[in-house]
């Protein structure tokens, strides 16, 4: 029975090995054709014995999801196979919708958590707050043994149906019982716009999904027309890209049509394409400056590398991540998909930006290293300035992100800075917290945070502990106990972790997030957004840039909005 069983199992694969095994040969050549079909067939005679013979009795799906994850590894971690259960995970990163209430959970400490409510949406009308835990989702109740994924596929549904949530509502809420009403939730691209100052306006582009180039458009027009905006800062920290067209049509928005904004190489012929501005741009003659940094990948890449080579913006910030290639999805068998990447691109001036070669050789991990230095080529913006490849985008003026202090990352990794605000807010309402940007935490509130972490048992330790470790071991190896033993000591003693003295050391810093997470409760990522602005050192600088500093950088004139290439050294 068993082995019939296997069998039953096995005859889709084998179909599905024999179809691909079909398409390969039309399009392949004989001697590529004749190694995957030799190893397809290894696969499956594999699959079968395995099948036919194992003690156990072994699940098929979970076999054939480790060999397809184990072979998809061996290519770059931006190929990825889709099973029928995440199609939607798909839909939800190239469009940004999806059918649901409108929140994100999470398991924090083994229970089901709402971390953030998007404003607008059936969550936030019906009452669920960040902190909340979910005790049941239609009458199942979520045990430590769910996921945030499966709670989420709970949550999730068509537009127009309901779903019964319990939760339990720290703090004194007790347990309440909601039926929220699930609709077409939306996360927007542009999560913030606004004006830093008179004339200088303020775009956060988060993704690139559907419908983002017609974000930004509708924000630039409404900060020009209604605000008076004559200058742009354009955001694309921490967004990881998305949709190449989106990207296309984001540059064209400043650029004149007929130019050229990305090239495409691949294998095969369809990808070796040229993408230009098809359109009217919206803000060719505005000065620009892009924001970037580590977190800046694809198509942030693209837009940002474009408008350097182009000598139409500046770029301040970090260096961004270095993803040059480009993926696309094919449909697979039984409802499944593959994202596979097709091509590299290449910017304006011709550069491919890729930092880790997935086709060269490995390190002892098995992970890709960096593309080497000797074979990195410098190519020149429109106006003559060398720009690197291979490196991600350099920016035009680099700004460093400010040091986070090691007892505030274990604060956050730990959900100590999510827990107390969310205590802190539960005694607000909305006129304590009227203004995002305005609102401070009253002393006695941040008193009673060192109490509330004593009483959690909160404990960490600091990286100049662990190197100090090391040191007491070399020493030892060394034989200089006796010379160095005391010193040790004493610096061992200075450096343990203090938490009533490191509070006060970083109390700015961990004042300024427990604010920005209260924030986050009452205003949503808007104000949150809104807030970090009046702080934040790269968009100060950024605002130093318009004017005689942009014009030495890319030869731009704010006067008459025009760049002179070959005027700058």
């Amino acid at each position: 029975m068993n082995i019939l069983r296997s069998r039953r199992l096995l005859l889709p694969l084998i179909l599905v090995a024999l179809t691909a095994v079909a398409g390969v040969r039309a399009v392949a050549p004989s001697g590529t054709y004749f190694e995957v079909t030799k190893h397809l067939e290894i696969l499956t005679s594999v699959f079968k014995g395995v099948h036919e013979f194992y003690v156990e009795e072994p699940e098929p799906g979970t076999l054939m999801s480790t060999a397809i994850k184990a072979m998809l590894d061996e290519l770059d971690p931006y190929t990825i196979y889709y099973p029928e259960s995440r199609i939607e995970d798909l839909r939800f990163m190239n469009t940004g919708e999806y059918g649901g209430i409108g929140a994100l959970v999470q398991p924090i400490d083994g229970r089901t958590t709402v971390v953030e409510v998007y404003e607008g949406y059936p969550a936030q009308e019906a009452g669920l707050q960040p902190g909340d835990i979910v005790l049941s989702v239609d009458g199942r109740a979520l045990d430590e043994d769910f996921d945030g994924d499966e709670v989420g596929d709970l949550l999730k549904g068509e537009s127009g149906s309901t779903v019964d949530i319990r939760i339990e509502r720290p703090h004194g809420g007790g347990v309440l019982d909601l039926t929220v009403d699930r609709a077409k939730v939306r996360i927007p691209a542009v999560t913030y716009s606004g004006m830093l100052d008179d004339t200088t306006g303020y775009i956060y582009l988060s993704k690139f999904t559907r419908g983002s180039a017609g974000e930004v458009r509708q924000a630039l027009m409404s900060l020009r027309d209604s605000a008076g905006m004559r200058q742009l800062v354009l955001d694309l920290r921490g967004n990881g890209g998305g949709l190449l067209n989106e990207s296309v049509s984001i540059v064209n928005l400043f650029v004149p049509k007929g130019t050229e904004i990305v090239s495409t190489k691949g294998k095969s012929d369809n990808w070796n394409k040229s993408y230009k501005a098809l359109g009217r741009p919206t803000a060719e003659d505005m000065p620009l400056v892009v924001l970037i940094d580590g977190q800046s990948a694809s198509a942030s890449e693209i837009v940002s590398g474009t408008l350097q080579d182009l000598d139409r913006a500046v770029i301040v910030g970090m260096e961004s991540f270095g993803k040059g290639l480009v993926q696309q999805t094919k449909d697979m068998a039984f409802n499944t998909r593959l994202k596979v990447t097709v091509a590299k691109y290449y910017t304006a001036s011709g550069r491919c930006i890729q930092r880790l070669d997935y086709g060269g050789q490995r390190d002892a991990q098995g992970k890709a290293q960096a593309v080497s230095d000797t074979l990195l080529r410098t190519f020149q913006t429109k106006g003559g300035r060398p720009v690197l490849e291979g490196r991600g985008i350099q920016p035009d003026i680099e700004v460093e992100v400010p040091f986070m202090s090691t007892l505030l990352e274990g604060l956050l990794s730990d959900y100590q800075v999510f827990h107390y605000a969310t205590k802190v807010a539960a005694g607000l309402d909305s006129s304590d917290v009227s203004d995002p940007v305005t609102y401070t935490m009253g002393d006695v509130a941040w008193s009673g945070f060192r109490a509330h972490l004593e009483e959690d048992g909160f404990e960490y330790t600091t990286e100049s502990m662990a190197v100090l470790e090391e040191l007491r071991e070399v020493v030892g190896l060394e034989q200089y106990d006796g010379v160095a033993g005391s010193a040790l000591e004493n610096l061992g003693s200075t450096l343990e972790p203090n938490l009533e003295r490191d509070l006060a050391l970083f109390e700015e810093e961990i004042r300024q997030t427990l604010e920005e997470e209260v924030v986050l409760r009452f205003h949503y990522a808007a104000g949150l957004v809104e807030r970090s602005l009046t702080r934040d050192p790269t968009v100060k600088r950024a605002l130093e840039v318009f004017g005689d500093e942009m014009n030495a950088t890319i030869g731009w004139s704010a006067e008459d909005g025009q760049s002179t290439p070959g005027s700058r050294q």
